[in-house]
């Protein structure tokens, strides 16, 4: 009978752990629910795709460059007849994004465009950065920048780089069609 009770014990604890770890649903778990959704366009990007003169990097700009490894990509384009789905899927991201292991890193706005950049994990070491974009007329995108012993700091003058970078066109063609 002991043995009983202890066997019932512990799955009830064992149960209580198990909820008790799940705080909501996450990034990754959006992602996967909507990568083949009406409205939405999903995309893995290695970060190989990018066509970067790495000469002109200084030391933290290749730091950051090689600890990329993959872009996930999903967007959600805003068109008259999906207002409402757009504004509760606007607010399921942002709901997720206020989670506690997001950490602020910048964050700006101009007319009428949002941008949000997040990342999980500490200030020396971020497991994942995440960029959140959006426009009520044209729609979101979130794009989860993966990779190994990225640091925050060095991101950021990553992204300057990188924002004036060419693309394969063939990779990304889809991407800025699908929000025209």
């Amino acid at each position: 009978m002991k043995r009983t009770i202890k066997h019932i014990f512990s799955i009830v604890m064992v149960t209580v752990w198990l909820t008790s770890c799940d705080d909501g649903v996450s990034l990754q778990r959006y992602f996967v629910d909507n990568q083949e959704s009406a409205n939405f366009i999903s995309q893995d990007l290695p970060l190989s795709m990018v066509k970067v003169d790495a000469s002109k990097f200084n030391n933290d700009q290749m730091e950051a460059y090689r600890s990329v490894k993959r872009l996930n990509f999903l967007g959600f384009k805003a068109q008259e007849d999906n207002k409402e789905r757009y504004d509760i899927e606007l607010a399921k991201v942002k709901t997720i994004l206020n989670n506690k292991k997001y950490n602020d890193l910048i964050e700006f706005s101009d007319k009428g465009n949002n941008i949000v950049v997040k990342y999980v994990g500490d200030d020396d070491e971020a497991d994942e950065v995440i960029v959140f974009g959006n426009s009520k007329g044209i729609g979101f995108a979130i794009v989860r920048v993966l990779g190994n012993a990225m640091s925050p700091d060095k991101m950021i003058t990553l992204a300057s780089v990188l924002r004036d970078s060419n693309f394969e066109a063939s990779q990304v063609g889809d991407l800025m069609n699908f929000f025209q």
